[in-house]
C-alpha cells in the first residue's frame, strides 16, 4: 500500500491499548493498535519515519473525538474523511462492503465475498480484510468466520471481541 506524501501520523492511547492514527489533510489513511499484525513498520518506524504531528490537525483531532465517543458509548458510526491508502481495487471493494456492516451486527468473509460479487474468493476477502489500514472506523471486527467464530483480527481476538461486546454484537444477528 501506499499512502501520500503528506501523510503524518499521532499516537493515541486507546481503551484497547496503545495505537497510531496517520491522516493527511484530506483524510484518515491509518487506525492500528500499535505492533498488529500488518502494522505498517516501514511507513510508522521509519527510515525515516512517517513524521509525528502532535499539534492540532483537522483529521486526526476529529478522529480522535470521535474514537473516543465510541469507546464511551456514544457513536455508532464515524463521518471522519478517510483517505485510504492506494490498494488494489479488490481491497478498495472489500472495505467499501465492510462499511455497509452496520454497528451491532456481523458478518461472515463468505458473505463480504457474495456483497463484492467475488462468491469464491472468501480468501482473498479474508486476506484483504485483515490488511483494512484503518480499524475500527472501517470495521474489519465484524467480521466471523463461517460458523460465526472469533477468526481473524489484525489486532487480536481480544480486541475484536471487546470491540464486539462494547456494539452489542452477536453472532447470530449476522446480516447476509
Amino acid at each position: 500500500m501506499h499512502y501520500a506524501p503528506d501523510t503524518v501520523q499521532r499516537r493515541w492511547s486507546s481503551p484497547l491499548g496503545a495505537a497510531r492514527l496517520a491522516a493527511t489533510p484530506r483524510g484518515l489513511a491509518g487506525f492500528w493498535f500499535e505492533h498488529q499484525r500488518h502494522w505498517p513498520a516501514a511507513l510508522l518506524d521509519g527510515p525515516p519515519p512517517l513524521a509525528e504531528h502532535p499539534c492540532a490537525h483537522p483529521v486526526l483531532d476529529a478522529a480522535e473525538q470521535q474514537l473516543a465517543e465510541y469507546f464511551a458509548g456514544r457513536r455508532d458510526h464515524f463521518t471522519v474523511p478517510l483517505e485510504l491508502p492506494r490498494a488494489t481495487p479488490f481491497q478498495h471493494a472489500v472495505w467499501q462492503a465492510l462499511r455497509a456492516v452496520p454497528h451491532g451486527r456481523t458478518s461472515s468473509y463468505g458473505a463480504l465475498a457474495e456483497r463484492i460479487g467475488r462468491p469464491a474468493a472468501v480468501r482473498a476477502v479474508g486476506a484483504a480484510v485483515g490488511r483494512n489500514p484503518v480499524s475500527i472506523i472501517v470495521p474489519c471486527h465484524r467480521v466471523l468466520g463461517s460458523g460465526g467464530g472469533l477468526t481473524g483480527y489484525a489486532g487480536g481476538l481480544e480486541r475484536k471481541a471487546a470491540l464486539l461486546a462494547l456494539e452489542g454484537a452477536q453472532a447470530a444477528r449476522a446480516i447476509a
